[in-house]
């Protein structure tokens, strides 16, 4: 573990702390977003839970001359962030929830610290977004690049461009607007380093290292994470449930907030 002090952590990475609960119930963002993103669901679970936000590195209100390329070159930079959050806030048996690249980086934490965590919620995640063989991840690598170097020329062209593709829902443009103004507040440089870092990053080798009871929430037409990476994913967890949820698109935090908040009470056990 770094050698931070946990108020260096808090504002590093802009932790809040919010119910009344005594398990920990952490919430992590995807790509290009911040804790923010979590308003329409974590309410729910305030009642039950110490519910903890916080942003990554270079989003949202995190201290972004922490940002270090070499240390975020690899989701484990993130992941190691993650476990310093909960040492920070002194938490043990911890529910997990990460969206998206978010949903890996929580898998790799758990791997390292599993003592630290009870259980994970993963939304809309893969561990490669490559097609390889057999394998499919929805991309070719061609793709990819394509996409890298495009967000690179012109990052506000790419924002307007590909929130739309990634929210789904065409007959509710608001939410893509949403999505589009979230990458906008992101600075390009470290939105272009994190873009690099998330979709080529492989870590189908780890999962099957998990020991922890985790939920996939497999969202229907999801163009970043498609059902076929979800039901990979529910093949190699060893103890996962996976749910197809009815909600389109790869944000349902968003989009879908009370189905959400539905599946993930019928996998913790918790009442309303």
């Amino acid at each position: 573990m770094a050698n931070l002090h946990g108020t260096d952590v808090i504002k590093r990475n802009n932790v809040q702390i919010k119910g009344k609960g005594r398990q920990t119930m952490i919430f992590a963002h995807g790509f290009g977003c911040d804790h923010n993103m979590w308003r329409h669901v974590t309410p729910a679970f305030e009642d039950e839970y110490r519910v903890v936000l916080f942003d990554n590195v270079g989003a949202g209100g995190s201290d972004l001359a922490a940002f270090d390329e070499k240390k975020y070159g690899t989701l484990h930079g993130y992941a190691r962030d993650l476990n310093e959050i909960l040492h920070a806030v002194q938490a043990e048996n911890t529910i997990f929830v990460g969206h998206s690249v978010s949903a890996m980086v929580g898998i790799l934490a758990c791997i390292e610290e599993p003592g630290l965590f009870d259980k994970l919620v993963l939304v809309g995640p893969s561990p490669s977004y490559v097609n390889e063989g057999d394998y499919v991840g929805g991309f070719n690598r061609e793709d990819i690049e394509q996409m890298l170097d495009f967000l690179d020329t012109n990052y506000l062209g790419w924002s307007s461009t590909m929130a739309p593709a990634i929210m789904g829902n065409p007959d509710r443009p608001g939410l893509a607007g949403e999505l589009e103004n979230s990458f906008c507040r992101t600075d390009p440089r470290i939105a272009s380093h994190f873009a690099r870092t998330t979709f080529l990053s492989d870590h189908r080798a780890d999962l099957p290292k998990l020991r922890k009871p985790s939920l996939i929430l497999q969202c229907s037409d999801d163009v970043i994470a498609p059902d076929a990476v979800g039901r990979y994913m529910h093949a190699q967890l060893a103890d996962s449930s996976f749910v197809q949820m009815q909600a389109t698109g790869h944000c349902p935090n968003l989009s879908a907030p009370e189905e959400t908040i539905r599946e993930m009470r019928a996998f913790l056990g918790s009442n309303p």
